[in-house]
């Protein structure tokens, strides 16, 4: 693939046929995934470089994405993990000096494809109606027969297991060893962020492999255990629910984000399910049902836990919080463990900083 020049023309098709023509950003090339969509007004670079996102192509909902551009401290991960990008309005020239490259620049290091000009608004509108579907980007094929094609061997995101493509495959060390606490972390598709929220609170952490044996972290003795984020369809991880189901049995502190809270409710007997289009933005409201308090909150996700199935399971866990937008469940503790975990992204990279607390609560029970 070569890099594009400004007038190169890119195609945008939805599974449901729908044809949107723009500009092409980026690399060009062409890219297939989920489509879904965040109405982040800041902190685009964290999201395309967030684990979760793997597989998906990423609809940014604020008209202007690119001003402020790319600069490394922001990234999440090593490289961006969606699949492409979606936009109205694409700057390609930086207006923040601290910035290590334009926002063009990074895409096609990265070998990133995206189209621009598109309304935006129209095609979420789309998504929001008919639920979350795959696409298909190219800016080197304009055959839309070709394009559906390639469209329909597009795998859909039920049923995929995405952690085990983004996780190390090797144990690694981060913060200073001589921290009060252990934390083992399982990396199911873990943000950087996350792990500065440990270290900020005095904890040297272990991260291991999404298939991690109970029996290989155990060895390290940690003070309790991190379940992260990530990509991919939580029903297809039977694998890394065997093992949170041992880490119960152990008493040992749990404690889970994203992923984490819905491969904890899998453990707990609590069914997942693929929502219509998701959570994903940085102005969500929760309610805290322990202290009768209301967060704003940093979202990504597209799977949840079935709150009839939560109700059913009373005997074994608390709901401690909910969605006030549908009543989904945002988080939840089991009774009688030091186990608890929560839907959204406490560490809000980006997002508000309203739950931080939960880092605090963990550090409390350990």
């Amino acid at each position: 693939m070569n890099s594009n020049t400004e007038t190169a023309a890119a195609i945008l098709l939805l599974a449901d046929g729908t044809v949107f023509r723009g500009g092409a950003i980026g690399e060009i090339g062409t890219t297939a995934g989920e489509l879904c969509f965040n109405t982040g007004m800041t902190g685009y670079q964290e999201i395309f470089t967030d684990p979760s996102y793997f597989g998906q192509l990423m609809v940014m909902t604020n008209a202007h994405i690119g001003n402020y551009a790319a600069l490394e401290e922001d990234m999440e991960s090593d490289c961006p993990q969606i699949q492409g990008l979606v936009v109205n309005e694409f700057s390609r020239v930086p207006s923040r000096p601290k910035a290590d490259q334009s926002l063009e620049s990074f895409m096609q290091v990265h070998g990133l494809v995206g189209i621009s000009n598109i309304d935006t608004r129209k095609l979420v509108r789309i998504l929001r109606k008919k639920g979350a579907m795959n696409g298909v980007i190219s800016s080197e094929i304009a055959d839309i027969d070709e394009l559906k094609a390639l469209l329909d061997k597009t795998p859909d995101m039920a049923g995929l297991e995405l952690a085990s493509k983004v996780s190390t495959t090797e144990p690694y060390y981060y913060g200073n060893d001589a921290a009060t606490y252990r934390i083992a972390a399982i990396d199911y598709g873990i943000k950087r962020s996350i792990l500065k929220r440990f270290v900020e609170r005095d904890c040297y952490v272990r991260v291991y492999p999404a298939s991690a044996s109970y029996e290989e972290i155990q060895q390290w003795q940690p003070d309790g255990y991190f379940l992260s984020n990530g990509p991919g369809d939580p029903s297809s991880m039977q694998y890394a629910v065997k093992e949170i189901k041992k880490m119960l049995s152990d008493n040992v502190p749990i404690f889970g984000i994203c992923l984490g809270h819905q491969l904890l409710g899998l453990a707990m007997g609590i069914p997942t399910f693929k929502m219509h289009h998701g959570h994903r933005g940085i102005n969500h409201p929760v309610k805290n049902l322990i202290t009768g308090k209301g967060e704003i909150t940093s979202q990504n996700h597209g799977f949840g836990i079935h709150a009839d199935a939560v109700n059913e399971h009373a005997d074994k866990v608390e709901v401690t919080h909910i969605n006030l937008n549908d009543r989904t469940v945002e988080g939840f503790s089991v009774k009688g463990k030091k186990a608890f975990s929560i839907q959204y992204h406490p560490e809000a990279s980006p997002g508000p900083h309203d739950s931080r607390y939960l880092f605090d609560d963990f550090i409390d029970i350990l």
